[in-house]
């Protein structure tokens, strides 16, 4: 008995493989708190490689547009101001501006880009919607009266002698519209109903002008067709024509001879007399409608410019003693009253308000 108590009482042998393993310690889980562990990642919402390719291209047009407006407004602004010849008054300081500008540029340029990565953090569509309110801003300045006077002086910047001659021409015509009376053209307007339809098919078939063709007529007969003593006939006035506008007007028409006495022949016969002038004159409007009124007797315009070395219609003018050398201003008086007839449904006043701006935008017929 003793002996079995002695045994009862010591501990029993557990084999080394059996021992209790030592408890493993774990890690505590990440806090959703601040300082508790980490962070929780949070997944941006993707963009469509589609939409942003939209929207940077609607952020680059937006700026180009923005720039050339700019650039046009301040040069033409800048050669408003120092055109001349002299070197320090005129020449120094202009080309002083142009650095100007281009440094101005480049800053702004690094600005822009500074800035764009700071909208894009926060919304993939600030840059463009940015840029789309710039354009827009400069938009609604351009249509003021001050950024056309800036892009006319842009133009004669850049298309030196060519140009001036041009503006100054186009000033005549405005000019001689100033100078008709309203009651007159509107009489002239309501005399060229009955023919606008066979002007307007002889336009689109030589592809002129329909305004301009209407001028001519203006011109030549008031829109009262006739025979007058020099030997002019009908709508235009048809005297002689080279063989080759015949021939033309013939396809055109769809006939084997045109009849002058027909008004729509006899407004074909002058959109192709025109056409054939102007490729000869290589679409100088103001030598086109000269020659087209001096016709081919005497050889015609191009011999006079051959015969005195002159190349445009400025250079021209003084050696047209006896010919109507302000037929052209003539003409395109009367066309810019039709065009503006067409699109303003009215005659508007050139010395009222604004008109001058809105009228040199509309343009002239042709030029």
């Amino acid at each position: 008995m003793k002996k079995s108590v002695e045994q009862q009482q010591q501990p029993e042998k557990v084999p080394p493989e059996e021992k209790a393993k030592p408890p493993v310690k774990r890690k505590p889980r990440p806090s959703a708190k601040k300082g508790t562990g980490r962070k929780r990642r949070t997944k941006k919402p993707l963009v469509s490689t589609r939409r942003m390719l939209a929207l940077t291209g609607l952020e680059i047009f937006c700026l180009a547009i923005s720039t050339m407006t700019g650039i046009i407004v301040l040069l033409g602004h800048a050669a408003g101001r120092f055109s001349g010849t002299r070197f320090f008054s005129h020449l120094l300081p202009f080309t002083l501006g142009v650095i100007g500008l281009i440094v101005t540029a480049a800053l702004l340029m690094i600005g822009w880009w500074w800035l764009r990565r700071q909208l894009s953090k926060k919304y993939f569509f600030l840059p463009a919607a940015l840029a789309l309110t710039l354009a827009l801003i400069i938009g609604g300045f351009a249509l003021k009266g001050d950024f056309f006077w800036a892009f006319g002086q842009f133009r004669i910047l850049i298309g030196g002698k060519e140009e001036a001659g041009r503006v100054t021409l186009a000033h005549q015509v405005y000019a001689a519209y100033r100078r008709q009376g309203s009651a007159q053209m509107q009489q002239l307007l309501d005399r060229a109903k009955p023919y606008t339809e066979d002007i307007d098919a002889a336009a689109q078939a030589f592809d002129l002008d329909p305004d301009l063709l209407h001028g001519i007529a203006a011109a030549e007969s008031s829109f009262l067709p006739r025979d007058s003593k020099d030997g002019g006939q009908g709508l235009f006035q048809i005297t002689l024509v080279p063989d080759a506008v015949m021939r033309d007007a013939a396809v055109r028409l769809g006939v084997g001879k045109p009849l002058v006495a027909d008004h729509r022949h006899n407004a074909f016969i002058a959109a192709a007399t025109l056409h054939y002038y102007l490729s000869q004159m290589r679409s100088d409007l103001f030598l086109g409608l000269l020659a087209y009124n001096i016709g081919p007797k005497n050889g015609g315009l191009r011999f006079i410019m051959q015969q005195y070395g002159v190349t445009d219609f400025v250079t021209i003018q003084p050696y047209l003693q006896q010919l109507p050398r302000d037929y052209p201003i003539r003409v395109l008086s009367s066309a810019l009253a039709f065009r503006l007839f067409r699109k303003e449904g009215k005659l508007l006043a050139y010395e009222e308000g604004l008109n001058a701006v809105r009228i040199q935008h509309i343009g002239i017929p042709g030029l």
